[in-house]
């Protein structure tokens, strides 16, 4: 890799800024899912057993007022991090002065601290999220190196990381660094033949990803509501079925450029069809030359299913984004199930989720372990598939 990583750093007594990705779901002041905290302890264990001192930060959710404070605060993420390392991590409830300063003079080697949501930054002028020069600088000043293992936010210039990494030596977390290694792999380099499967509701979300994608990748297999804009592309009846109309013409360029780049754009050839938007409805599995009006497709067919397993037979590389149908809906979501192990099922490829739901399902059917890498950045993922370039991996130092 062609970025600085934690190893290419000497932590030894040296106080490392950490940005780390703990924008995690809550419930009550519980953590509902603490994924993103347990993939950034090989980081942070690596740093704290090579001597460094761990100041740790991150975002969560959205902080526009001072009353959305009380519900995103770190502190219960900073007690479940003490947990998962077995060792104390002090919290300062702030994100500069006094207090934060001299906790980060008082620490020692091998200890960690965590301060308060970057976010709460933005309640007076948007100072994280516009990447505030001044703010950037203050926080540079706290730390000696910096490691950002935050892939989640790297689509996004903010002080927390590009703001940091402009006054110090930066350099990629074991996180960050898997990330650019896979998601970057896909688009720069991938092993042969490469197939990608996009899902989810909308074409309007993916077009960059498909563009560039029919470059880069032998097949792409479309699913999820936005498969219905392609059918009504090829002048299908779709029914009462999501469709984007104004992407009508897109989807028909869209399918005319991957068949004269000689690529396969493949769509599913049933669905399965409900009256109504909701799980306990009347529903049938169709072909997608039969939907009648009144009728919405809400997921793939069992012969689609086996298409896509078939279209995925000797596949080198996979990368896998977005949901085959309604997957919060048990009755709508055996397609995306019916990929999701079909991936997990194969021999000697690379295996690829670019985050968001199809991320969660995987998790959810248990066959996380059965994946090459699964990202923890949705959105990131998403841009760096369409070969945009990422500020937030564009700021990590060089060799």
């Amino acid at each position: 890799m062609a970025k600085k990583t934690v190893k290419d750093l000497d932590v030894k007594g040296k106080k490392v800024l950490m940005r780390v990705d703990f924008n995690v779901p809550m419930k009550d002041g519980k953590i509902t899912d603490e994924n993103r905290i347990v993939a950034a302890l090989p980081t942070i264990k690596y740093v704290l057993e090579h001597g460094g001192k761990v100041i740790a930060f991150s975002h969560l959710g959205k902080v526009k007022e001072e009353a959305d404070k009380a519900s995103k605060s770190l502190k219960p993420v900073a007690e479940r991090l003490s947990e998962l390392l077995g060792q104390p991590v002090k919290f300062i409830p702030e994100t500069r002065g006094a207090e934060l300063e001299k906790a980060v003079s008082e620490l020692k080697d091998g200890e960690i601290m965590m301060f308060e949501n970057t976010r709460f930054e933005d309640i007076d002028g948007k100072k994280e999220s516009k990447n505030d020069p001044e703010l950037g600088k203050y926080w540079a000043s706290l730390g000696d190196v910096f490691v950002n293992d935050a892939f989640g936010t790297a689509h996004r210039a903010h002080a927390s990381n590009v703001g940091i990494a402009s006054h110090l030596e930066t350099a990629a977390g074991f996180l960050m660094e898997k990330e650019i290694e896979f998601i970057g792999g896909v688009v720069n380099n991938p092993a042969r033949p490469l197939v990608a499967i996009l899902g989810g509701a909308k074409v309007s979300d993916k077009i960059g990803v498909i563009e560039n994608l029919i470059e880069k990748a032998d097949k792409i297999l479309i699913g999820g509501g936005m498969m219905f804009t392609f059918l009504k592309a090829q002048g299908k009846n779709i029914g009462s079925s999501l469709l984007e109309e104004d992407k009508v013409e897109l989807a028909k360029q869209l399918l005319e450029k991957a068949k004269a780049n000689g690529k396969e754009l493949v769509l599913p050839i049933d669905t399965v069809v409900a009256k109504e938007f909701k799980n306990d409805t009347e529903f049938k599995t169709v072909s997608v030359d039969a939907i009648e009006d009144g009728w919405m497709g809400l997921d793939i067919g069992a012969d689609s299913i086996k298409l896509f397993s078939e279209k995925l037979n000797g596949a080198k590389t996979v990368v896998w984004n977005g949901p085959m149908g309604v997957f919060e809906m048990p009755n709508f979501a055996k397609g995306t199930i019916g990929v999701c192990e079909a991936i997990a099922h194969l021999e000697g490829a690379t295996t690829i989720i670019g985050g968001g739901d199809s991320a969660a399902a995987a998790i959810q059917l248990g066959y996380a372990d059965k994946f090459t890498h699964i990202s923890t950045g949705g959105g990131a993922s998403l841009e760096y598939l369409e070969g945009k370039v990422l500020p937030g991996v564009e700021a990590i130092s060089d060799k």
